[in-house]
């Protein structure tokens, strides 16, 4: 199983962890989801591994930019999800999908560095 980073190439965190992959020579796939959608699949097995509020950036522009009807109706996990799915922009990036199955969300270089070590 190889590792895959998802999230959108103009944002800094994934640059970061995109360069971090290089710098320490691992081969990563990228799922950009601009281009290719979030697999509604994976999102269910990431919210499950690290639930709704985790995975949903509430720090970010595309949060701030949506109406407070549209922010107020983000109540649960089915209202959280819909939402990724229809706004891929407000998931927390970058979700890394690690050998052996695990994920991780966001860029932090101890994390990274514990999971390529296994």
């Amino acid at each position: 199983m190889s590792i895959t980073l998802y999230g959108i190439p103009n944002c800094d965190t994934v640059k970061r962890a995109r360069a971090w992959f290089a710098e320490h020579r691992i081969d990563v796939a990228f799922h950009d989801y601009k281009k290719a959608g979030v697999p509604a699949d994976r999102l269910d097995a990431w919210m499950l591994a690290h639930g709704w509020e985790r995975l949903l950036n509430r720090q970010g522009t595309t949060w701030r930019k949506l109406d407070d009807a549209t922010r107020a109706g983000v109540t649960d996990a089915a209202s959280a999800k819909a939402l990724m799915l229809a706004q891929p922009s407000v998931i927390k990036r970058p979700v890394v999908e690690w050998r052996g199955g695990a994920s991780s969300v966001g860029f932090d270089a101890a994390e990274f560095e514990r999971h390529a070590a296994r």
